[in-house]
């Protein structure tokens, strides 16, 4: 007895509900598209607006005695000199400390912790470090190296900055390490070569582009900080160089400068502005070309 099957029918497609959903889907998309085009229209013109104005009073406040001449009192024709200078000795340092620790940890988290419970109590504790507002930074190094300590000091301002570049290096550490394949890997522990020596050799050198971006990306971040030097390092109307005194600073002079009722002083404030804004748009441009040209 031979059993017969019969075919299954194919879904009979409805002209008109198809017109009325290909209609809706564009009605949708047409809706969201002039939404995004709107936000990204008032985001660029707001930033457009912030970046002409800087730059307009910025260029207009710069001179020789800008880079020449230390702070001086108003109407004396003085400078950013000492602000300059202090601002680039606290993040050196804040960078000559806190790149080694974040590649450190890093590594530990790319290479060693995978599957870890510490490992994921460590992530979790960078991720927050990374997120946290800096005033909060500046309160603990206070509380941590000012008070114990008798005063203010260069080295409490370092030890702040240090702090907020680690987690950016960490991160920047562990997912580019985390890029690396696998293959090459195994090929290295294969030929015999202990695993510090394959990091060192093979997974750094592979993901040295994309670290010294995040290194980049964190001297930005820590160049225009201000609210955690309030707390460490205060600042200095004279020309100082002794870390273990209050030390000034570029962002604590603009601060200090933007809301006194001397147009002289607040001139000076936009031109430490743009100083700021130029040295940071040119670490993320540079940053940016790093990474590209290391793909």
């Amino acid at each position: 007895m031979s059993v017969t099957t019969q075919p299954a029918l194919a879904p009979v497609k409805d002209l008109g509900v198809a017109a009325r959903l290909g209609r809706r889907r564009k009605r949708v998309d047409l809706i969201i598209r002039s939404l995004s085009l709107a936000a990204t229209g008032i985001g660029l013109v707001l930033l457009a607006s912030i970046l002409i104005t800087l730059f307009v009073k910025g260029f207009g406040a710069m001179n020789l005695s800008v880079f020449t001449e230390v702070t001086r009192p108003p109407g004396s024709d003085g400078g950013l000199l000492n602000a300059i200078i202090g601002s680039l000795i606290q993040v050196a340092l804040a960078t000559l400390v806190g790149t080694p620790i974040g590649m450190l940890v890093g590594t530990y988290l790319a290479e060693y912790s995978r599957g870890s419970r510490f490992g994921e109590v460590v992530r979790f504790v960078s991720d927050i470090l990374l997120s946290a507002p800096s005033i909060l930074i500046g309160l603990f190094v206070y509380q941590l190296l000012v008070l114990p300590f008798g005063g203010f000091s260069g080295w409490a301002g370092v030890a702040a900055l240090a702090i907020i570049i680690i987690p950016i290096v960490v991160r920047t550490t562990e997912d580019m390490l985390s890029l690396v394949p696998n293959t090459l890997r195994e090929a290295v522990i294969g030929l015999g070569a202990p695993k510090w020596k394959m990091i060192v050799l093979v997974s750094w050198r592979s993901a040295i582009s994309g670290i010294i971006t995040g290194v980049l990306l964190g001297i930005a971040r820590i160049a225009g900080e201000t609210a955690p030097l309030l707390f460490t390092s205060l600042g200095n109307n004279a020309f100082s160089t002794d870390l273990s005194a209050p030390m000034p600073s570029l962002p604590i002079t603009i601060y200090s400068y933007a809301g006194s009722p001397f147009q002289d002083w607040i001139e000076l404030a936009w031109a430490g502005a743009l100083i700021i804004t130029l040295a940071v748009l040119l670490l993320n441009i540079g940053a940016r070309s790093l990474l590209r040209s290391g793909k």
